[in-house]
């Protein structure tokens, strides 16, 4: 017994929420964050700008992202980068990724992409490392500028996972927007 009151201890909560959600099977962890979406602010608009793109495209995000996540409304706001609008809001940290080197290496990565025949994780794993090879360069230089493409951000789930989840027309697209 100690002489000092208890308190519940938040921090602590989310971790454990944390751990509970990266053990939870996926598809039931997609169900509860869909059945949820509702409740979160502005929810509505987000579940119906999800609906737009598929539960399916929300559900295969869910292995990716629960890993980060201490909540579902953490889980869902990871997600939001299916749903965004381009041209997209280039966050500053992003935005210096994609320096001069960063754009022209997202430039033959379109080429590359585009000619891709089969639009798995793979297969565009396979063609990122194979440019990074030819240009000579690490994946790190060639991953950073192509998240900031994709998302807006320095932060999302892993850049190959990433580009097959937003889909070969839409990744193609971003990319293209930061080219010119």
């Amino acid at each position: 017994i100690g002489k000092s009151p208890a308190r519940f201890d938040f921090t602590k909560l989310a971790d454990i929420n944390g751990i509970v959600m990266r053990e939870t099977d996926d598809e039931a962890l997609a169900v509860a964050a869909w059945d949820v979406m509702p409740e979160l602010e502005g929810g509505a608009e987000l579940r119906a700008r999800f609906e737009a793109i598929g539960q399916d495209r929300f559900a295969a995000a869910v292995p990716s992202l629960k890993e980060r996540s201490k909540t579902l409304a953490e889980l869902v706001s990871g997600a939001t980068f299916l749903i965004a609008e381009r041209p997209l809001d280039i966050e500053p940290k992003a935005a210096k990724q994609l320096s001069e080197s960063g754009v022209a290496h997202l430039a033959a990565l379109h080429t590359k992409l585009a000619g891709l025949s089969n639009w798995d994780v793979a297969a565009i794993e396979s063609s990122i490392r194979a440019y990074c090879e030819e240009a000579g360069v690490g994946l790190g230089k060639v991953a950073q500028p192509l998240r900031a493409a994709l998302t807006g951000s320095t932060i999302s789930p892993p850049i190959f996972d990433l580009v097959w989840l937003i889909g070969r027309e839409e990744a193609l697209a971003r990319i293209a927007d930061q080219t010119g």
